[in-house]
């Protein structure tokens, strides 16, 4: 049996790639807990400073494996948090890890699978992609990834997508901002490639985490205590080595290497 997740490293960037073609890259269990294995340890890890989820086959990610969600409606209550937890245990590794992670996205990406591309900071689609939250065509919820969709594109076009249930092309995605960038298929790979290479090497990794750590953490805040907590993240910046030497390199007028 395949390794539901491929992960390899090249040139600093940690891929991750979903291997489940057969099942469209629906999410179960072994799939989610390789994926968060996976983020663990790119982010420990100090030659990897970008991260790229991709996937195998035509799909994307099809979503939860309704075959696998089937088999645990026998569970109870218990059981199932447990379970769903684990899924909002990714989201939550994708949206705070300290490193940029990109979706690329090859293929369609529907309901959880639409939430794991929408996750991610940036993202890379073909032009044939579908993306949508189907949830409740089929008596189900869109629950966890709900909270991320809010946050990326705003309550009203969240409640198209999530009440709706219908998919959207790639270029209505972007127009709703929910994907970055759409590219022709033959060329993703290298655009993804290029895209990560320049943030690594323009931009500290340090400043990169600082700054997706206060966007996350603004939000919860009111006016007073964002600015304030907004000043206290400005202070601690001011004494990394990061920002030291990059000040330095720029006064003086020498390429940064980062």
């Amino acid at each position: 049996m395949n390794h539901p997740i491929n992960s390899f490293v090249k040139e600093r960037i940690g891929y991750l790639e979903l291997n489940r073609p057969e099942k469209r890259n629906a999410l179960n269990a072994e799939m989610v807990e390789a994926l968060k294995d996976g983020i663990r340890n790119f982010s420990e890890d100090k030659e990897v400073k970008v991260m790229v989820i991709k996937a195998a086959g035509k799909v994307f990610c099809s979503g939860a494996d309704l075959a696998y969600l089937q088999s645990l409606q026998s569970n109870t209550y218990e059981e199932n948090l447990a379970d769903s937890r684990s899924l909002k245990d990714l989201f939550y590794m994708i949206y705070t890890s300290p490193k940029v992670i990109i979706a690329q996205i090859q293929g369609h990406a529907i309901a959880g699978g639409c939430g794991l591309a929408n996750v991610c900071d940036f993202s890379f689609s073909v032009s044939e992609a579908k993306f949508g939250y189907t949830e409740v065509k089929i008596g189900f919820i869109p629950a966890i990834v709900k909270v991320f969709l809010i946050r990326k594109i705003g309550e009203g076009k969240a409640k198209q997508m999530l009440l709706d249930g219908d998919l959207i092309s790639a270029s209505e995605a972007k127009d709703m901002g929910l994907i970055n960038w759409i590219v022709e298929g033959g060329e993703l790979e290298d655009r993804v490639f290029a895209y990560a290479q320049k943030l690594i090497r323009q931009n500290s990794g340090q400043s990169m985490a600082l700054t997706k750590e206060m966007i996350a953490r603004v939000q919860e805040r009111n006016l007073d205590d964002g600015l304030e907590y907004a000043a206290s993240m400005n202070a601690k910046a001011r004494g990394t080595a990061d920002c030291q030497k990059g000040i330095a390199a720029f006064l003086n007028k020498e390429s940064i290497e980062w």
